[in-house]
């Protein structure tokens, strides 16, 4: 059965609160209902809402206050957020819109037309929730396609690309040189993939360190060969001056692993007994 969407509506006019849990509980969704913004930031990061509704008059912080600290936390910065008021000054628009607001709607609305921006909003969301924020590299559900439209076809090989002991170099260099790292190595499968002239493959992030690579069983092994050659050569400028002097690295030393999947191997599986094997090969 489909997970439902949770909204969560932080309004203090108790007869809208009602209404428009009544609407969207009714068009299938779970509705969290709160009165006062600190209730809506508690709410919000306690449940993670695909949605937040949010008026700006409140009776203690305000909408924007609220905003502001659903933005500025890591958990809770990505949720959507439609502000609903009676507010129609340009200069409450424009805050509203510094805060990533991702709609701006006012009283007396059209319940109809706030059903079909609610639904555009998490439909926005989800799809930016497919592409790795830091490699822009399509992830999750669109990898999953990906890899089981190449166990129909039977013709494609799969790489696994794991940077190993990424999680030590994070720790040491920190989560910016990390970053760099990451989308320097994507940059680099796509450009390998583009002069080799692959023009049906296909590069998705599997996790955090761990790339997937669809090719061409012919290519497969030219392919992973340059890879090899290529991409673990560039990560010595990610080191500090002083650690590349020394050429001492030790937990952070990065390494790259190459596990090559040809079609045999995984066309008369099913994605979850693939997914199961690529998980024994990264640890």
């Amino acid at each position: 059965m489909e997970e439902k969407n949770t909204l969560l509506v932080v309004e203090d006019d108790l007869d809208v609160a009602d209404m428009l849990n009544a609407f969207f509980r009714n068009q299938g969704y779970e509705v969290l209902t709160v009165n006062w913004g600190e209730d809506g930031v508690r709410a919000a990061q306690t449940n993670l809402p695909q949605l937040v509704i949010l008026d700006i008059r409140l009776p203690d912080i305000d909408g924007f206050e609220v905003a502001r600290r659903l933005r500025e936390t890591r958990r809770t910065r990505d949720i959507p957020i439609i502000f609903l008021t009676e507010k129609r000054e340009r200069s409450d628009r424009l805050r509203g819109l510094e805060l990533r607001a991702d709609d701006y709607i006012t009283k007396p609305f059209d319940i109809q037309e706030l059903r079909l921006r609610v639904q555009n909003a998490i439909h926005r969301a989800r799809r930016v929730s497919l592409t790795d924020p830091v490699t822009q590299l399509p992830q999750s559900d669109l990898v999953d396609e990906q890899i089981e439209a190449a166990i129909k076809n039977g013709e494609q090989a799969l790489l696994l690309v794991s940077i190993l002991n990424l999680d030590s170099f994070r720790e040491k260099y920190g989560i910016v040189a990390s970053d760099d790292l990451l989308r320097a190595t994507a940059r680099m499968l796509l450009e390998l993939l583009r002069e080799q002239n692959i023009t049906s493959g296909f590069i998705g992030q599997y996790d955090r360190s761990n790339f997937i690579v669809l090719t061409p069983a012919a290519e497969s092994p030219t392919l992973t060969e340059r890879i090899r050659k290529h991409i673990e050569l560039s990560f010595s400028y990610f080191y500090s001056e002083e650690d590349r002097a020394s050429g001492r690295f030790g937990e952070t030393s990065l390494a790259l692993q190459v596990h090559q999947f040809q079609p045999s191997a995984f066309s008369q599986q099913g994605l979850a007994s693939l997914k199961a094997a690529l998980g024994k090969k990264t640890t």
